[in-house]
């Protein structure tokens, strides 16, 4: 299995960054995606669920703090999963992480870093 992210950077607040994850190694279409978010400072342990999506994209969830700012989707043709974030906050800031929970485990991407700064 592997998780590769893209599209992190540096963006004002209320700014917009669209991330994507590539996914391979795995059956992509059979599986729900998520992202979480890990803060800067915080353990591995303390990463935060963002968004999920379920196998065939007609469900999701978000956390309650970007609830009408982020938005999940997938494209299961192209083995992606992408979360548009709009109206970015500082408190945003942090590592992006995709991850997939198979019957082999769960697995992570590396990351993309975004930071919402003046």
């Amino acid at each position: 299995v592997q998780l590769a992210e893209s599209g992190g950077g540096l963006v004002q607040p209320g700014g917009s960054l669209r991330l994507s994850c590539t996914a391979s190694g795995f059956p992509f279409s059979a599986y729900g995606m998520s992202w979480f978010r890990q803060a800067p400072g915080k353990q591995r342990e303390e990463r935060e669920l963002v968004a999920t999506i379920s196998a065939g994209g007609g469900s999701t969830y978000y956390a309650e703090d970007v609830k009408g700012r982020f938005t999940i989707s997938r494209d299961n043709a192209k083995n992606t999963v992408s979360l548009q974030m709009n109206s970015l906050k500082p408190e945003d800031t942090g590592m992006y992480l995709c991850s997939v929970k198979t019957s082999q485990g769960d697995f992570w991407g590396q990351g993309t870093l975004v930071t919402v700064s003046p």
